[in-house]
């Protein structure tokens, strides 16, 4: 029994190829008639409440299977007709009863199910099967390009990166297999008016020479069975060919098609009672029935009366809503210390822009989570909560990121609008802008241009996402400032179940919490992740024992951390670096000196400027080239001139010698800063 469903299919398969050359009695030909009709019924009114023509993906197979299980029947009821002259009750109560025994009639009946099935039904859904299979594919790319966005700002998991490539695949699938199953429905209509034509004139020369009747009364026998096997037929097809119309103009829905057909419907109270005051007052017209246009239009002004009532519920509602927001409960010390505590990490939305926490599926705070944990994971470090909240004070489409207090970034999000990235922009409208974290040129673009966009090669962003990828670039650049000492506190205690020693001998016996918190800081601000927390601890102890300058700490931390450092600088097992000229660097070292802030390089201004200047021009050669580089030096020079170049070049990495050979990869040389002239002036 577990396999039968999955042989269904297969079965019947069989038993229709079986149907096209093996004679079947007629009280069994009456069963699959109805079955054959049922099919088509059950079809049709699945298409209706399905939300999305993805969770229908088995139609076009089962369009192809149900078209040749029609034509199945009429070879088997054909046979029937001309054999014995009676195809089953099915058939004979079509042709007797439906048309009222009248070959004329049924003829009329069945030209007009023809034409509209072939003409109206069948040459939409073939025409927006095509468009939609183009649309779809030429879609295709900017889909995958989006995902990749997505997945690369941290917005979504490989999972659900895999799980959207997926559904893009299968939605192409799908209108392409809708393209080509549009055609079955098209060859059933055509076959449908010949296999008619065959059967009366098969019929009557079957009457007239075996069965010794003349053309009338042959043409009156085979002519009402002939019309009712093609209407027994004729009507599952056009069931189907209403199917295949439904599914290819069905968009992506959260109900289903009566559910979303009333709701809109009967938005507007206005258009039904104008349409209920026109039909009565059509009923006036001389010579119209005046009794079916009252009844409709009264029935029309009934539903507008209701609307009327509903909307008026609503808006009481949402006005005792906002009457119970407006009204504070009495505020505690505690509701009063909330409301005074500084938040590390905020998202202040203009009003215009709270519709982004709404809770759907894509809503902002669930993306917000989502990049929680991939920060966590990268870094090392436990994002604290984001508090999001309205701000009227901000200008409309705006909203502003905080950290503690004080504004990191500022973007805007307009309602109804998508963000395309690209260079073939301007036949589109909306507002040109820049990206706010890679600096793009774009625009807001309205959403619902979102695949004009894409036809032009654009890159199509939604707003949720450009404001969580500025954030999640917010973070990344002041990782540092939101970690707290609470923090390291937990971090600390979460090494200790699995690694005790690592941190028993190093906190509190040689460092304080204070302490380490400073060199994991400092650590983050060189975007250096921290979750090896272990293997840090183990570093520090060695060096603790000697010093607990933090300058120092941070280093020997570096170390313990080893390869790690530049591997994520490789680019396959190649190391690009920028080194400094020998004499230079010896220069350097010369005049290095100690300061309350680390180790600083005493050169003068010009001497200064004329290195930046070198390095400078060695970044852009490296950055035309499409590639990246990391600056290096010795060991002892490291901290000062990171310090010296964090300002500058975009923050360029800057490491010892020991630690870009630490993981073993290939040196490429790729700029040297020299700043010769500086020497020798």
């Amino acid at each position: 029994m577990k396999n039968l469903p999955k042989l269904v299919v297969p079965i019947g398969v069989v038993g229709i190829v079986l149907l096209l050359v093996v004679p079947v009695p007629s009280f069994l030909l009456d069963s699959l008639i109805i079955c054959n009709i049922m099919l088509a019924l059950v079809i049709l009114l699945t298409t209706m409440f399905v939300r999305k023509p993805m969770d229908f993906s088995v139609f076009p197979s089962l369009l192809l299977v149900a078209t040749l299980f029609r034509l199945g029947l009429n070879v088997a009821s054909t046979r029937l007709v001309l054999s014995q002259g009676f195809a089953g009750d099915v058939i004979q109560a079509f042709g007797h009863v439906a048309v009222a025994g009248s070959v004329i009639i049924g003829a009329v009946i069945f030209l007009i199910l023809v034409v509209i099935q072939f003409v109206v039904v069948t040459k939409g859904a073939e025409r927006v099967a095509e468009v939609g299979a183009r649309f779809t594919l030429d879609a295709m790319p900017g889909k995958q390009m989006a995902i990749d966005a997505d997945l690369n700002a941290g917005l979504i998991t490989d999972v659900i990166a895999k799980q959207r490539r997926a559904e893009v695949a299968g939605e192409a699938d799908f209108y392409g297999a809708m393209d080509g199953a549009s055609k079955f429905v098209k060859g059933d209509a055509i076959a449908g008016i010949l296999i008619i034509i065959i059967n009366l004139i098969g019929g009557i020369a079957t009457g007239m020479m075996s069965g010794g009747l003349s053309i009338t009364d042959a043409l009156s026998k085979y002519g009402i069975l002939t019309i009712g096997d093609g209407l027994v037929t004729q009507i599952p097809a056009l069931l189907m060919a209403v199917s295949t119309g439904m599914i290819v103009t069905r968009s992506n829905a959260e109900s289903d098609l009566g559910s979303t057909a009333s709701n809109q419907l009967t938005q507007s109270r206005t258009a039904i009672t104008i349409a209920g005051v026109a039909a009565i007052g059509m009923a006036f017209i001389p010579g119209m029935p005046i009794v079916p246009f009252i009844v409709i239009g009264g029935l029309l002004l009934f539903i507008g009366q209701r609307i009327k009532t509903k909307k008026k519920a609503e808006a009481v509602a949402a006005e005792l809503a906002a009457v119970n927001a407006v009204v504070a409960p009495t505020e505690t010390t505690d509701d009063l210390l909330e409301q005074m505590r500084v938040h590390a990490l905020e998202i202040l939305l203009a009003p215009d822009l709270v519709d982004m926490v709404s809770g759907a599926s894509d809503d902002l705070l669930g993306r917000v989570r989502a990049l929680r944990r991939k920060v966590a994971m990268e870094l090392g470090v436990v994002v604290p909560p984001v508090r999001t909240r309205d701000n009227v004070e901000l200008p409309p489409s705006t909203y502003s990121i905080r950290i503690a207090g004080v504004e990191a970034g500022r973007g805007i999000a307009p309602a109804g609008k998508v963000l395309a990235l690209g260079d073939l922009l301007d036949a589109l409208p909306g507002t040109s802008t820049v990206e706010p974290v890679f600096g793009l040129s774009g625009k807001w673009v309205p959403a619902e241009m979102r695949h004009s966009a894409e036809m032009t090669g654009a890159t199509v962003i939604d707003r949720v996402s450009v404001l969580v990828t500025h954030l999640s670039s917010i973070i990344s650049n002041n990782a540092d400032r939101l970690l707290s000492r609470e923090d390291v506190r937990v971090l600390v205690d979460g090494v200790k179940t699995i690694n005790p020693s690592a941190v028993d001998d190093l906190v509190p016996g040689m460092l304080s919490l204070a302490e380490l918190q400073r060199v994991l800081q400092g650590l983050l601000q060189e975007q250096i992740p921290i979750n090896d927390l272990g293997r840090i601890c183990e570093g520090l102890t060695l060096r603790a024992k000697v010093s607990t300058d933090p300058e120092g700490l941070i280093e020997a931390a570096r170390a313990a951390l080893g390869p790690a450092l530049a591997a994520q600088y490789l680019d396959g097992t190649v190391l690009r670096v920028i080194m400094i000229d020998p004499l230079l660097e010896q220069s350097m070292l010369e005049g290095l000196r100690p300061s309350e802030q680390g180790t600083q390089i005493m050169l003068d201004g010009a001497r200064l400027e004329a290195i930046l200047s070198s390095l400078k021009s060695s970044v852009a050669m490296v950055e035309e080239a499409g590639k990246s580089a990391v600056l290096v030096c010795a060991p002892q020079l490291r901290p000062a001139i990171h310090r010296l170049v964090s300002t500058q070049n975009n923050g360029l990495p800057v490491l010892s010698y020991q630690e870009a050979t630490a993981a073993g990869s290939t040196i490429e040389t790729v700029g040297v800063v020299r700043g010769e002239s500086a020497l020798a002036a």
